[in-house]
This record gives C-alpha cells, structure tokens and sequence, in this order.
C-alpha cells in the first residue's frame, strides 16, 4: 500500500469513533462539530489546496442566490469547468495538488450539483404554490428553505464521506442534524454486521496485489508471456481493485452507521444516495423510536455480492459504488441529450470519466460500457427467452462468466491510465472483448434483438443466487 492508501485507511478508522462521539449530540453540535472535522482533515491532507474546494463552494452558492430556477445547471457547468481548470494547474505552471485534494473536490462537485438541484426543486414548489394559492404538506425530500452560506459550508465539508464517499444529498444531511432521539437509532450491530468481511477483502487485497503487482504489465518482459498467461493477468488485477474497494467503502459506511448518518426507517424503503422514496413520519417519542426498524441502505456504496454475482454487465454497475450511480443516473441519464437507452449510458459513461479525471483509460474504460452493454442486451432479447429454464440457467452462467471477463478487461484501462499502455494490454489479448462485444451485437440484430431499452419484458437475470434477486 501506498502512503496514500494508508492516510485513507486511517481516515476512514478514525471517523468510525468520531461518529460514535458525534451520534446523540445536538444539532448545533452536530453541524458545526462535523464541520470543523471535515475542514480539519482537509487542511490536514491538502494543506493550501484546500483552497480549490472554497472556491468551489463560493461559486455555487453565488449561482444558487442568483438563478436559483436554473442553478442545477448553471452548478453543473460551474463544478466540471472548475474541475477542467483544477486538472490542469500543473500545465499552467501552478502547484499541482495532492491526491487527497482531487478526492475531496470529487466528492464537493456531486454534492454541489446535488444541492443546486434540490434548491431548484424548492423554488420550483414554492411558485406551484404561489401560482394555486394554498399551501401543500411537506413534499417527499424538499428543502424546508435555501441554506444559507454558512449551512453551505456546514454541508460541503461535513467530515462524513468527505474523501471516499458516500455521497449524500443535503436533505440527507439535514434530517441527520435533526433525527428525533438519535439514541434508539441502532449503531453497533448494524456496523459490525457491515464490518465483518472488510479484514478477508483486506487481506485478499494485500495477497493477490503482492502475487500479481499491476506493475508487472508495465515491462516489457510481460508481453513475453504467453497469450493465456496474459489474459489470465487480468483477472487478479481486477480482484485487488475490487477488495481494495471493498475495504474502503464499507469503512466509509461504517463510519456512516457510528453515526446514525442515512439512517431511515425500513419502511420508507431509501434508495441508495437519494433517501427515502415513501413518506414516513418520524417516531414521536422514545418508545416508537426503539420499536421502529431502521436501514442505511442511503449511504450504502457496495454490493459486494452482487458485484461479483450479478449476471449483467449493466447490473454490475448498480451494484458498484451505488450512491455515486445513483447521482449519475439522477442528474446526468436523465437529462441526456438522446432517448436511447445504449446513448444515453455512453453519454453518462463520458461524463463519468470526465468527473474521474483526464487520464485516456478513464474513457476508454468507461466508454467500452455502452457497447457491452448494447451487446447484452441486442443478444440477450435474441436468445435467452427462446430457451428452456434449464438453458435459460446455462445462457446465465455464461453471462456472468463473461461479464466478469470484460469488467476485467476494462479495469486495465482504469488502473494503467495512460492511452499506451492500455492499448499495449488490449492489443496483447487481440481487442478480444471489443471483438466478442461487436460479433455479439451483430448476431443480436441479425437475430432480431429489440433495442435494450425494451429490456423490461424480458425475463430478468439479475443474479445467480435467487436469494439475491432484488427490484431496482
């Protein structure tokens, strides 16, 4: 591991008994108190860079005074042009800022856009209700009023998931400020049932990274191997990256829970990063409180079983950092510029990279999605439902073996970043998951596979374990 990777790693510990300390406190405390954590580890960790994160609050908040009916859009093209500008400092000859500076910024620009669009939202409701002229009850995930500067900055860098995520909108965060006796909120349990496996994936990462270093297939004498021994070279390497992840995200969930952050009540059924998406009225005393059941699922950032086990390519990507697709699909798929769902997924995949950073294999990666997942589903529409249950069950377990090979195909271009040495990999495979993608698209159609988009009379594939078979 690198130093880096050790300062997140204590981050993320640290925040675990932060949130116990943190859960019963009042409001004020609460705001302001998480706030002084989050600006503490960032001028910590970013020193003078943090400057970048300011900056970019500022500007949001002007945009959001001045045009608060269009600043979900205005936010939009403020916090990726910012981020342009903030990956391109060492160009212009200006210091170039830490790893942890680019982690926070990450962060900052999804809550920013979030928040921009929940003001939106709210100045939207208030003119309905000016123009009918009676008063409606609360809305489900409404503002009660725009924050002000300081509330803004409160926000932005509240300690809870300000380097790894989750991401949480700022109605999230408000109802955290505000949960009604806090003290029946379950913590312990749910965090160590969350915690148990972070050790295995631990130690999976630190086996499989020290027996197939990525930097292997930086040298020369990798491309020496055979083919078999070179396409087999992928599959450890998008392990490593998924336990490495694994162990980040459920301790940045953990320390969520420590603090009763994103924690609702069962049945107001959260989605993971938008909340509850049913009314359910607060418990009024410490009773109902102790009696109600609660879930994270709000702040809830892995599946990892359905990660591994899902059989669709486009399932996987539920199931993988779930707070930041859920942003993705909120605010960036559904305003795409086309209705296709295969367009619609490529121009969300560029934004994606884009947001990740500048490095070509982000957008080779990311922009291999859509053709995987045009394949998919071409063929899929084609074949699957022709089959008997017991060739329905065969057809998915190929699925998801292939699955699993081009999320590893494409994991190259993500940890090797540079256009040459991805393309060196992929050329080293023969573009084999390019190649099988097309051949599949084209028997698709040739087949007659309707458009994925109409995926949804098709017989669903979610998962091989129909335990594990879930409604999105």
């Amino acid at each position: 591991m690198s130093p880096e990777e050790w300062t997140y790693l204590l981050v993320l510990l640290i925040s675990i008994p932060i949130g116990f300390l943190f859960k019963k406190a009042g409001p004020g405390l609460k705001r302001w108190g998480a706030a002084a954590v989050g600006l503490g580890l960032t001028l910590f960790t970013c020193g003078p860079h943090t400057l970048h994160s300011l900056v970019t609050i500022l500007g949001t908040w002007a945009l959001i005074q001045a045009q608060p009916c269009s600043c979900h859009a205005l936010a939009l093209a403020w916090t990726f042009s910012y981020l342009l500008f903030f990956r391109a400092l060492s160009l212009l000859g200006l210091p170039t800022p830490t790893p942890f500076t680019n982690a926070v910024q990450l962060l900052l620009t999804l809550k920013l856009v979030s928040l921009a669009s929940e003001v939106q939202d709210l100045h939207v409701a208030q003119r309905k209700e000016m123009a009918s002229g009676f008063s409606k009850g609360p809305s489900l995930g409404l503002l009660p009023d725009v924050p002000s500067l300081l509330e803004t900055l409160s926000y932005s860098y509240c300690y809870v998931g300000i380097m790894t995520g989750p991401f949480f909108r700022y109605r999230t965060y408000l109802d955290w400020l505000g949960q009604p006796f806090p003290g029946a909120v379950p913590s312990l349990r749910p965090l160590l049932r969350r915690a148990w496996p972070a050790p295995l994936f631990g130690l999976l990462f630190l086996l499989s990274s020290h027996l197939f270093p990525l930097e292997a297939v930086r040298e020369d004498a990798f491309y020496a191997r055979p083919l078999p021994a070179r396409l087999f070279y992928m599959i450890p390497v998008f392990f490593a990256f998924r336990m490495r992840f694994y162990v980040a995200w459920i301790a940045a969930e953990c320390g969520c829970i420590a603090a009763g952050f994103g924690a609702y009540p069962v049945a107001a059924k959260a989605r993971a990063g938008g909340g509850p998406t049913l009314q359910c009225p607060p418990p009024s005393s410490p009773e109902k409180a102790a009696s109600t059941e609660y879930d994270y699922e709000t702040i809830r950032n892995i599946d990892c079983y359905g990660t591994d086990f899902c059989v669709r390519v486009r399932d996987g990507m539920r199931y993988w950092n779930m707070t930041v697709q859920w942003w993705l699909a909120q605010y960036i798929y559904k305003s795409a510029p086309a209705r296709s769902y295969v367009f619609r997924s490529a121009w969300t995949m560029l934004l994606s990279a884009y947001w990740h950073g500048l490095h070509p294999g982000y957008y080779l990666s990311f922009l291999t999605i859509p053709l995987c997942l045009a394949a998919e589903g071409r063929l899929e529409l084609a074949f699957r439902g022709r089959l008997s249950p017991r060739g329905q069950k065969a057809w998915d377990w190929v699925h998801w073996f292939l699955k699993m090979r081009a999320y590893d195909y494409m994991c190259m271009g993500f940890v090797l970043l540079s256009l040459g040495e991805t393309l060196r990999y992929w050329a080293s495979i023969y573009f084999c998951i390019h190649i099988l993608a097309l051949v599949a698209l084209g028997l698709g159609l040739a087949l007659g596979g309707g458009s994925p988009s109409r995926r949804k009379t098709a017989s669903p594939a979610t998962s091989l374990a129909s335990g594990k078979l879930r409604e999105e």
